[in-house]
């Protein structure tokens, strides 16, 4: 039924009725002038017809760029977020691609390297960085507690990577920020994004004594959030009494 709706009945008319015109002149059952008279009709209908669907093109024409103003206004006002919430289920997915599309220095501040202690999250979040070509360099700024878990746990881990003797001497300093943070500029950005946490409850869980991260931001490189982070890494680096 939809196909035959679709048939251009106008034109399937004019067709038949000059071949029923021609074909009674042929039989001598109509004369010439009344064929002619056919054929004038048929083509002033097929000359309204174009007219009305030249008509309906106009208008169709004015309506899409009508609604491709409006999509560009609309795109213009919508603003992407500074910041984007990752919840506990995409925490791993979120720190491997970050790290596999990082390039670049990576700064790792404040994180709590007990995370690292179990092989597979190590697998998970360090090494993809630290096997990752296009990172040059990566440089932790953690508080001298953790000296002992980065000596027993993450050191051994990150000598059995290739690409280990990217992995600086960590900057020993009395860390007072309630939050962590890993920078680096992505190869999907010619600038600077984060994954960003804070310390406490409702962003980090306690598990066996330590607490461990339940929500991060990512941080897009058009954030403001950049700037102060990377000012807040570099004040900890050069002040000498830490």
């Amino acid at each position: 039924m939809k196909k035959i709706l679709r048939l251009d009945w106008d034109l399937i008319a004019g067709v038949i009725a000059a071949m029923t015109a021609l074909v009674l002149h042929m039989l001598h059952i109509v004369q010439q002038e009344v064929v002619l008279a056919v054929m004038l009709v048929l083509l002033t209908l097929l000359l309204v017809r174009d007219l009305r669907s030249e008509n309906r093109s106009d208008k169709l024409l004015e309506i899409g760029e009508g609604l491709e103003k409006q999509v560009t206004s609309l795109s213009a006002a919508i603003k992407p977020p500074d910041v984007i919430l990752i919840g506990p289920q995409q925490l791993r997915t979120a720190n491997e691609e970050f790290s596999r599309r990082a390039q670049g220095e990576m700064i790792w501040f404040n994180v709590c390297l007990m995370m690292f202690k179990p092989q597979t999250l190590f697998d998970k979040m360090l090494k993809p960085a630290v096997e990752n070509h296009l990172v040059t360099s990566i440089q932790f700024v953690l508080d001298p507690k953790q000296k002992d878990l980065w000596e027993q746990e993450v050191l051994p881990k990150v000598n059995c990577c290739v690409g280990k003797e990217k992995v600086l001497t960590p900057h020993w300093g009395s860390l007072k920020e309630n939050v962590s943070f890993i920078l680096s500029g992505t190869s999907s950005s010619e600038r600077t994004e984060a994954l960003l946490s804070f310390w406490g409850e409702p962003f980090m869980a306690k598990s066996t004594g330590h607490d461990i991260p339940r929500y991060i931001f990512h941080v897009q490189s058009h954030s403001e959030l950049i700037t102060r982070l990377s000012e807040m890494e570099r004040a900890y680096r050069l002040d000498e009494s830490n």
